[in-house]
C-alpha cells in the first residue's frame, strides 16, 4: 500500500470479497513518511494489520543504479517497469509468502485471466483504456501473475475515488503521482549528479554526416526527440536524433529524421507464449503515453525481436520498452536497443 487512493480501495474491495488482508508498504526512500502514515491510517480504518518493509537497499540496487547506468549509456529508461518486476511482484511476493499470504494485490489498472486451453496466465488491459497500466507490467512472469490480484482492472478512476470517499479514507482526494518517484521534479541529470556524484562530460553536437555543430553539456541531459534545452541555434528547429555514448556525441537533425518504421528489442519477456515461432501481426506500444500501432513482429533468436511498423513512428528511444498487444492481451515485450531512423540505418 503506497498511501494512495488506488491501493487503499484495492484493500477495501478484497476485504469485501472475503479475503484476509495485510497492508504492506515498501519504504524505498527516506522522504516517504507522509505516504506511509496515510497507508497506516487506511489500514487502521479497515481493521487490518499494516507492515512497513525497509527496501531502500534493494530499490537502490534493482532500480536506481540500473536507471543511472542506462542514462550513462545514452538511453532513456522507464524504472517503474523494473520496480514492478523486481520489487512489487518479486521481493514483495517473497515477503508475502513468509507471512503466509497467497497473493500480492496492488492498485494497478490491469487484469489477469487464465487461458482455458494453454493454462497460461494472461495479462490484459484494464477495461478503461485511459487508466490502463498493462504497459508497465509486461515483465511479469507466469509465477508472478499466478500470485497477483488486480481488483481495480474493471473500474474507472471516478468509481475508485467515490469508493474511497464513501469509506472516509484520509487520502480520498489525494492526487495521483505523475513522475518517477525518486525524481519528482523531472530533472534526471540533476538527480544523477546529486545521487551518484557523476558528471557527464561535455562533447560534440554533430549532424547526420558527422559535421560538428557545437558543444553539448553531457549526454545524460538529452533524450531522442528532444528539442528544448539544447542550447544551440542552427537557424531551424533541431531535434536530438541519436546519442552515441562511446563517441560522446549527440546527433541533431530535423523532425522528419526522427521517424522510423523499424526497431529491435532485447531483454525479452513473453507472457502469451514461450516464443514467437512465426511472424506475428499485432500492435506495439513504444512508450507509456504512446498509442499502440500495427506492426509485424518477428523473433530472430531467443533474445532479439524485430518490429516493423505499418507506418513510421516518431522518436523511437533506446532504453524505453516496446510492448506487444493482440487485442487487449499483452503478448510480451522488451527493451528497445535501436530504432532504424533515416539517419541511423547504416549504423546497425
Amino acid at each position: 500500500m503506497s498511501g494512495g487512493v488506488d491501493s487503499s480501495v484495492c484493500a477495501k474491495l478484497l476485504l469485501g470479497a472475503g479475503y484476509e488482508c495485510v497492508g504492506g508498504t515498501m519504504k524505498l526512500l527516506d522522504k516517504e513518511t507522509a505516504d506511509i502514515g496515510d497507508a497506516k491510517r487506511v489500514c487502521e480504518s479497515l481493521g487490518i494489520e499494516h507492515r512497513v518493509f525497509e527496501l531502500e537497499k534493494q530499490f537502490d540496487g534493482c532500480v536506481i543504479r540500473p536507471f543511472i547506468e542506462s542514462y550513462r549509456r545514452g538511453e532513456t529508461p522507464n524504472p517503474c517497469i523494473e520496480c514492478n518486476r523486481r520489487l512489487k511482484f518479486g521481493i514483495m511476493q517473497e515477503l508475502a509468502s513468509e507471512l503466509g499470504c497467497g497473493y500480492v494485490a496492488t492498485g494497478h489498472y490491469a487484469r489477469i485471466q487464465r487461458d482455458g486451453d494453454s493454462g497460461r496466465f494472461l495479462l490484459k488491459k484494464a477495461l478503461r483504456p485511459e487508466k490502463d497500466q498493462s504497459y508497465v507490467l509486461f515483465r511479469m512472469t507466469q509465477e508472478q501473475l499466478s500470485r497477483t490480484l488486480f481488483p481495480l482492472g474493471e473500474l474507472s478512476k471516478e468509481k475508485v475515488r467515490a469508493a474511497a470517499g464513501e469509506a472516509g479514507f484520509v487520502n480520498a482526494r489525494k492526487h495521483d503521482s505523475q513522475d518517477i518517484c525518486f525524481v519528482p521534479d523531472g530533472d534526471y541529470a540533476g538527480f544523477i549528479r546529486r545521487y551518484a556524484g557523476i558528471e557527464s562530460p561535455p562533447g560534440d553536437f554533430i549532424s547526420a554526416d558527422g559535421r560538428v555543430l557545437g558543444r553539448h553539456s553531457g549526454i545524460i541531459n538529452y533524450t531522442v526527440g528532444q528539442r528544448k534545452g539544447l542550447g544551440i541555434s542552427l537557424g531551424e528547429r533541431a531535434y536530438v536524433c541519436g546519442i552515441d555514448p562511446d563517441a560522446n556525441t549527440v546527433t541533431l537533425g530535423r523532425n522528419e529524421d526522427l521517424f522510423t518504421d523499424r526497431l529491435f528489442i532485447r531483454d525479452i519477456n513473453l507472457i502469451y507464449c514461450d516464443e514467437l515461432k512465426e511472424p506475428l501481426r499485432a500492435a506495439v506500444k513504444i512508450r507509456y503515453s504512446h498509442r499502440e500501432q500495427p506492426a509485424l513482429i518477428t523473433q530472430l533468436d531467443s533474445d532479439l525481436i524485430e518490429i516493423v511498423f505499418d507506418e513510421p513512428q516518431r522518436a523511437v528511444t533506446p532504453g524505453q520498452s516496446a510492448v506487444i498487444y493482440q487485442g487487449d492481451t499483452v503478448v510480451g515485450g522488451g527493451r528497445i536497443v535501436t530504432g532504424l531512423s533515416r539517419i541511423h540505418r547504416d549504423r546497425f
